[in-house]
């Protein structure tokens, strides 16, 4: 099968290439996915798991991407909960090879149903951003109807998910990003928005959760913001700084059937908008994996037309 490969950790994207690998067989409770679509996060590349194992052991060349849309062709022993034919969509083990090629072999538990009138491309770009957004407002954040939320980054692929589940919770939502990001974050559903270049971001005042996805002097000052009990979530690593009196959580995304479920429910009925910036086909994904300007929304790769 053809596979997007790395092989040099210091190569970056720039080290990606198309070959030619063993098609997977599945394992005990794995199905076999024929891919549709896929996704990839720009910072995989720098993932101790994109290289090792779980013991630590060199797996290269390994095939980066985690995000998959396709079409179960195989069953592994004793799987259970899904059937050969069936449209899934899902989030793929980072220890794992992954998602940039015709096949992959993946447990069950890590993919859900995809409706029929929901698009590859469009399944392919909702369990990182989707998951990630759902799991750091609701399990972790424990986010609550009439409280406010700082979405930092509320423009790209996690903030934009982050922005409108928040909303749809009853949240109040003030957004951050680039000044050419403002319309973009308001038309979310961002009730404010903070130009990070130019506004003072202690002027918004105080609020209940912080959903960090940017890190070092940003997330230092957001500390500040949040009230008594509240909390910062961050996705960029252990939390620099803490609030006084709440929480700071840091967490990976994890897969979940029925999260994966309640997100895809939510396109279907038009509450929740995908944010896909570029999409390319399986011939030109290394350089669709290698943009030369900045990326804006997700970025997704049509394994087959």
């Amino acid at each position: 099968m053809k596979a997007i490969v790395v092989t040099e950790q210091a190569a970056g994207t720039a080290g990606m290439k198309l070959a030619n690998r063993p098609e997977p067989q599945p394992s005990i409770n794995d199905v076999v996915v024929r891919i549709h679509a896929s996704g990839f996060v720009p910072t995989e590349l720098t993932w101790p798991s994109t290289w090792t194992d779980r013991l630590e052991r060199d797996r290269t060349p390994s095939i980066p991407g985690h995000e998959l849309a396709g079409v179960v062709t195989a069953l592994g022993y004793g799987t259970t909960g899904l059937s050969v034919g069936q449209r899934v969509f899902g989030l793929a083990d980072w220890y794992r090879d992954g998602t940039l090629a015709e096949y992959v072999a993946i447990e069950a538990r890590n993919l859900a149903p995809l409706p029929g009138d929901v698009d590859f491309t469009v399944g392919a770009s909702l369990p990182v951003s989707g998951l990630t957004a759902w799991q750091g407002l609701f399990q972790h954040g424990r986010l609550r109807a009439g409280q406010s939320v700082l979405a930092h980054g509320a423009a790209g692929a996690v903030g934009s998910m982050v922005t409108q589940l928040a909303r749809e919770a009853g949240a109040y939502v003030i957004g951050s990003g680039r000044a050419a990001d403002r319309q973009t974050v308001l038309g979310f559903g961002a009730k404010e928005f903070v130009d990070l270049d130019n506004d003072a971001l202690e002027d918004i005042g105080k609020v209940d959760l912080v959903f960090d996805v940017i890190g070092g002097d940003i997330q230092k000052r957001s500390a500040g913001l949040i009230r008594a009990g509240g909390a910062l979530v961050t996705i960029v690593g252990p939390a620099e700084a803490r609030p006084s009196d709440g929480l700071a959580i840091d967490f990976v995304v994890e897969a979940d059937r029925a999260q994966l479920s309640e997100i895809v429910q939510r396109v279907r009925d038009g509450r929740l908008r995908t944010n896909i910036g570029n999409v390319s086909n399986f011939n030109d994904a290394v350089a669709a994996l290698n943009p030369t300007g900045r990326r804006k929304g997700n970025t997704i790769i049509r394994i087959r037309p």
